[in-house]
């Protein structure tokens, strides 16, 4: 069993030559074509069917895996695109509750006004006085404006 080792191991180095062959296929003047790993006479035409690819050639036919600085580069550029995508929408959402809440204080500013109750406000000296009808009109107009265009 010993002395059958090392003659496999021979066998199956030697026919590994063959796999690093090169199979040519060619056309003779009797227009007979003709396959095989020697080399074609002279003078015809010979297409290479299958080659052996070294290395380098190997390396440029397949993309190279990405190094690990290439891909945490990477997952930090996603990361921080998610981050900026949910401040973004967390701004948004935060705008709408503010739209929600103006439009709601508009609406019942605009109901007291359109009840008819007295309205009073302070003046810069801290007295107070009462809207009249014209003042009141004018306000009114500008709630509807303002639930007009801010609101759904």
């Amino acid at each position: 069993m010993e002395c059958r080792l090392p003659v496999c191991l021979l066998l199956f180095g030697l026919l590994s030559f063959n796999a690093h062959g090169e199979v040519n296929k060619w056309v003779d003047d009797n227009n007979r074509v003709h396959y095989s790993d020697q080399p074609p006479p002279a003078n015809t035409q010979v297409t290479p069917l299958i080659t052996t690819a070294t290395p380098a050639t190997a390396a440029s036919a397949v993309s190279a895996p990405k190094s690990l600085a290439e891909r945490d580069a990477e997952y930090k550029k996603a990361q921080k695109a998610k981050e900026e995508a949910s401040q973004k929408t967390a701004q948004q959402q935060e705008e709408a509750r503010t739209r929600q809440k103006f439009c709601a204080d508009t609406r019942i500013s605009l109901k007291s006004l359109e009840e008819g109750a007295r309205i009073s406000t302070y003046d810069a000296k801290g007295e107070r006085t009462f809207l009249d009808d014209a003042a009141r009109q004018q306000r009114i107009e500008e709630a509807r404006k303002s639930i007009g265009t801010n609101c759904n």
